[in-house]
């Protein structure tokens, strides 16, 4: 850990992260809010993408489930990343009056938020079976849950299970992108001391491409079921952000780094 000094009579601001490099692996709002935070704590964001998302595989059904949806076909609609967001907006999606929405984590509900979608529930275990099991309405009506086509069915089978009618449709497609080949050597060579993960899909992408990991290399993710899947993809995880959310993923790198007996010191180039 390490303090910076400030002027006299200022208190000093503490960088628990300075001198780390760390690597962040989804661009755009996500990856640019988790990079300023990070600098923040004194940490060098490296920004490589390692994933990216495409059109759904069966567009028809889309188009129908979404057509559906603003006709209030559906009481409810379960919306679980900003991915999906986007594609309600790009479909033009407007809801009809009395249709709720709920959000798997903050980050997704301020997603739609911004978006201009109500928000009216939002788990306090912000995971799929959070919301199955603080799920508000169990009086039957419709859910609609859009997703990625590899999404967990962990949500649509858990409320089925408690007896509600919810649908499953895939609303877009994830895919790997490789990161550029100056980034796959400075992980090679323990120049990039922590690795964000924030979903299943980045875990098994840096594990297709930088395994084996340096042994100081420190992962951290984002949830217990990214965790989950990170040590299936082989990953060593190092910690765990129980909150879904940016803030927490980054706060609990920096707790990592503030414990002088649970790392190995940072390679600075």
């Amino acid at each position: 850990m390490t303090i910076d000094r400030t002027p006299t009579g200022a208190l000093p601001v503490i960088k628990p992260l300075l001198g780390w490099r760390v690597l962040v692996p989804r661009g755009g709002k996500w990856g640019d809010g988790i990079a300023a935070k990070l600098r923040a704590l004194g940490a060098t964001p490296v920004i490589a993408p390692l994933i990216n998302f495409a059109g759904a595989d069966d567009q028809a059904a889309l188009d129908a489930e979404l057509e559906a949806l603003r006709a209030g076909d559906y009481g409810w609609l379960v919306v679980t990343s900003a991915t999906t967001v986007d594609v309600l907006l790009g479909q033009g999606v407007r809801l009809p009056e009395g249709t709720r929405v709920a959000a798997v984590g903050e980050t997704t509900a301020h997603a739609l938020q911004l978006a201009g979608y109500p928000v009216d529930f939002v788990p306090s275990d912000h995971s799929a079976r959070g919301l199955v099991k603080e799920w508000p309405d169990p009086g039957g009506a419709r859910v609609l849950v859009p997703q990625s086509e590899i999404a967990e069915p962990t949500l649509v089978s858990g409320l089925r299970d408690r007896g509600i009618d919810a649908r499953f449709v895939s609303a877009y497609r994830t895919v790997g992108v490789a990161a550029p080949a100056e980034i796959v050597t400075e992980i090679a060579e323990g120049r990039i001391n922590g690795l964000l993960v924030s979903s299943g899909s980045v875990a098994r992408q840096i594990a297709e491409q930088f395994a084996p990991l340096p042994d100081c290399t420190v992962v951290a993710c984002i949830g217990p079921r990214t965790a989950f899947d990170a040590r299936a993809a082989g990953l060593t995880v190092h910690r765990i952000a129980e909150e879904r959310s940016s803030s927490a993923l980054v706060r609990v790198l920096a707790e990592y780094a503030m414990d002088p007996d649970d790392h190995c010191p940072p390679v600075v180039p």
